[in-house]
Parts: structure tokens; C-alpha cells; sequence
């Protein structure tokens, strides 16, 4: 069937699927994030905010597992922040290359420092080019080894 118009959506809320943990996941998330709450919660389900946005979370079993296909971006204006994100997400999870990383659940996260748009898509090829190749080197990422490397050709 044909629609001739699009509808509103009240919302688009995540929801996501963990294998008989997700008081603990929903703790320790909105432990992390300023403007975090947790709305609701049950042996099944619940429902939290991170930084404003509304998840829901359902304690599903064993069948289902997160992969990178699907990751969470956050983006972070300083070098502490990047630290700070990094740190608490990767506690008891698994550090990946150019800011990915898997929390103790399973979930991927980038964690990304705002410049790094601006640095990869800068009009001249060759700051773009050394800033791409230093984010290829990084676990997390380092804005003042991004910019240096930016800047300069010799910069690792």
C-alpha cells in the first residue's frame, strides 16, 4: 500500500536488548552522562534518558547480541571530556581504534572530539590526509596529536 504522505512519529526511541542485565546497564549509564535519568525500571524493562535522549531497554535472554553495526557517537568539544568518556565507557569493555570502543556490555561507542570533522574535512588534502592517518594510529582519540599532525607533515 501507497502512502501519499508522511505521518509524524510521536518519537524515535532506542531499545535496546541485554541478556538479564539491564538494571545494572541502565545504572551504569546514567551514572556517566549529565541530564540523565532513569524513568523507569522492572525485572523486564526499562526506560532512561542519556544526555535528554529517551532509551528503552528490555531484559531479553541470550538470543541477541550488540555488534558495531549500530553505535552510540559521542561528541566532545575538549580533551578531558574525550578522557573522561573514554575512560568511563571502556571500564571493564574493550578499546577499538579511532575512538570505538565496546562497554562492559557490549555496546559501541565513539567517543570523538568535535575538531576531527573539521581536521578530515579541511579544504587542503594533504592537512585532511596526516589528520586521517594519526586517527588511524589512535585508540582514543587525541585532539592535540590530531592538530599537530594536521599542521605538520613530520607530526606523529
Amino acid at each position: 500500500m501507497k502512502h501519499p504522505k508522511k505521518f509524524a512519529a510521536k518519537c524515535v526511541t532506542p531499545f535496546l536488548w541485554f541478556d538479564g542485565r539491564v538494571e545494572e546497564a541502565v545504572t551504569f549509564y546514567t551514572s556517566i552522562f549529565e541530564n540523565s535519568k532513569v524513568l523507569s525500571v522492572s525485572p523486564m524493562s526499562a526506560t532512561f534518558e542519556l544526555a535528554g535522549q529517551r532509551f528503552m531497554a528490555l531484559n531479553g535472554g541470550p538470543q541477541f547480541h550488540f555488534n558495531e553495526a549500530v553505535s552510540f557517537f559521542v561528541s566532545c568539544e575538549t580533551q578531558d571530556e574525550i578522557d573522561y568518556f573514554w575512560d568511563k565507557l571502556s571500564e571493564g569493555g574493550k578499546e577499538s581504534r579511532c575512538g570505538w570502543l565496546k562497554d562492559k556490555f557490549g555496546m559501541s561507542w565513539q567517543v570523538v572530539p568535535e575538531i576531527l570533522g573539521e581536521l578530515l574535512g579541511d579544504e587542503d588534502d594533504g592537512r585532511s590526509q596526516r589528520a586521517l592517518q594519526a586517527m588511524l594510529k589512535m585508540n582514543k582519540l587525541d585532539i592535540a596529536r590530531l592538530k599537530a599532525a594536521a599542521d605538520n607533515d613530520q607530526a606523529h
